[in-house]
């Protein structure tokens, strides 16, 4: 407290106080920006305003990647002209934001921010009892939009029509020295906005850049402040984190800020046992190897890598518990999502990759008859390979598993008939499958092949189906009588009906008609002839 105390007041030995209010101004052989890694759209958006009359100034990261030599991601516009302004410029323009308004502009895919330069006037704005910043939409100068940016690498202002850089906080010397340093007293800038802290995590780890000592002190006491965040914000920073490049720097350097407390809960304790820091090491390696290649990652693979383990111990449980495996690893992953979610506003889209990642594990086992092709026409069938491949590499299981699909997913038709054919070899005696009986026939197609005749109830299940025969062989035998007894039938077939229907030929059948004449139809006796008979 003392050191801090004497700093404010004498400021840093052997530094003189840089004057904000002016800008430093470097010209194009100053500075070493190509701009030819400009966006031609960024370049439009800023001539557009500046045309209006308004100054437009590319801002930011963009700046600080040019500077680097790097061509950037993303380009963000800062401009004195207001939101309204700015939207009656172009065509695709949409305000958004409550915290502080920004106007997105678009050209087809192809999306630009632009701000209005702020002020610095945060004195006077809506904050919680943390002293978080809830709204902000006062505007300013340039030199004030400045002081408002977080570091000082951030800080600067690029004219693509005159090509000139403006630096009003020494980002320039801050980039060459690989120094990240905060603009302003660090804990009131903290308090302000907690994710700054994530940010210096972020920067340091992707740059290579060494946090600077003041700047890195309060971290460690002002992380939970995170807390406090709304969990969109704090999930769209790890993403960002996580998807930099350098996954595993920015892990290691939030373990070592302290500030990964919280933000992944249930990573703290895989990150302490050897079998889950070694898969997550392997996962977040593979990621920073394919975004480095210029690949897409997905983020449901990459949550799904961090969080595994935990579902792994979980699902355990459950089985332990008595859960049969499928039901208790759905239940294993609700607990997990469930549990993560509270820190982290997991997109739907991202949860449902999860799901659909660590569902597919238990059917990597399944490699006989059709299974193995069922499993390749899963439109996720890729990141669930991946992910077993990664639990091979780890120890978590046997290798000879991950070898096996490995060969099934780049063989021809053949090479997988075999696989197929040989799986029994090395995993235990097959089961022998039970005998198929035949597929029992419906009403109707026992009714279209004859069994029952017109206007005869549906047989009740019943043991002596071999003695159905008779009937329909006494029905085939004969007189016309025979055949109306076939169609006015009893589905019981039992052994009385089948006599009488036999001797209604004989004496007694005008009797025997008339006893059944009223269960029979009218379109029923016409077909049998007793309507003439009668």
């Amino acid at each position: 407290m003392i050191k801090k105390f004497i700093r404010k007041i004498l400021g840093v030995k052997g530094k003189k106080a840089r004057n904000t209010s002016e800008p430093n101004v470097l010209g194009p052989k100053q500075h070493g920006i190509d701009p030819k890694l400009l966006s031609s759209n960024a370049v439009r958006v800023t001539s557009t305003l500046q045309e209006a009359g308004f100054q437009a100034f590319v801002v930011g990261g963009a700046v600080r990647d040019l500077l680097l030599n790097v061509k950037p991601k993303d380009f963000d516009i800062a401009t004195n002209a207001t939101p309204e302004q700015v939207k009656r410029l172009f065509r695709r323009a949409f305000i958004i934001g409550k915290r502080f308004q920004i106007v997105h502009v678009m050209f087809g895919q192809d999306l630009l921010e632009v701000t209005t330069f702020r002020g610095t006037a945060a004195a006077n704005a809506p904050k919680d009892e943390h002293g978080r910043v809830l709204r902000d939409n006062t505007f300013g100068s340039q030199a004030e939009d400045a002081e408002r940016r977080d570091f000082t690498i951030n800080a600067m202002y690029y004219n693509p029509a005159t090509q000139e850089v403006l630096d009003y906080h020494g980002g320039i010397e801050d980039i060459r020295a690989k120094t990240l340093r905060i603009i302003g007293v660090p804990e009131a800038r903290y308090r302000e906005d907690p994710v700054r802290m994530l940010r210096v995590v972020r920067f340091a780890a992707k740059l290579k850049f060494q946090i600077e000592p003041t700047t890195a002190e309060p971290i460690r006491v002002m992380a939970p402040l995170i807390n406090n965040v709304p969990a969109a914000r704090v999930f769209d920073e790890m993403l960002k984190l996580l998807m930099s490049g350098q996954a595993l720097a920015c892990l290691q350097q939030l373990r070592k800020e302290g500030l990964h407390h919280g933000l992944l809960p249930l990573l703290d304790v895989v990150l302490e046992q050897p079998l889950g820091i070694k898969f997550v090491t392997l996962a977040l390696d593979s990621t920073d190897r394919r975004i480095a290649a210029g690949k897409t990652v997905s983020p449901g693979f990459l949550f799904a890598s961090l969080l595994w383990h935990q579902v792994l111990e979980k699902w355990t449980a459950y089985q332990a518990a008595g859960e049969f495996p499928i039901p208790g690893l759905h239940l294993a992953a609700d607990d997990v999502l469930d549990s993560q979610t509270e820190k982290l506003a997991l997109q739907r889209k991202i949860g449902s990759d999860m799901r659909d990642i660590w569902a597919m594990q238990p059917r990597f086992e399944r490699r006989n008859g059709k299974n193995p092709y069922k499993l390749l026409e899963h439109l996720r069938f890729r990141a669930g390979y991946d992910f077993l491949l990664l639990r091979c590499a780890s120890g978590e299981i046997d290798a000879e598993l991950g070898e096996w699909w490995t060969a099934f997913y780049e063989g021809d038709e053949i090479t997988r008939a075999d696989l197929v054919a040989n799986v029994g070899s090395g995993n235990g005696p097959k089961r022998k499958r039970a005998p198929r009986r035949g597929p029992r026939k419906t009403l109707g197609e026992q009714a279209e092949g004859g069994e029952f005749a017109e206007g005869s109830a549906a047989p009740n299940e019943y043991d002596g189906e071999a003695e159905r025969p008779a009937p329909r062989a006494r029905r085939r035998s004969g007189s016309a009588a025979g055949t109306e007894v076939a169609e006015g039938a009893n589905a019981s077939f039992d052994g009385e009906d089948a006599e009488a229907g036999a001797g209604e030929g004989s004496e007694g059948a005008p009797r025997k008609r008339r006893r059944r004449g009223p269960r029979r139809s009218g379109e029923a006796r016409s077909q049998g002839g007793e309507s003439s008979g009668e």
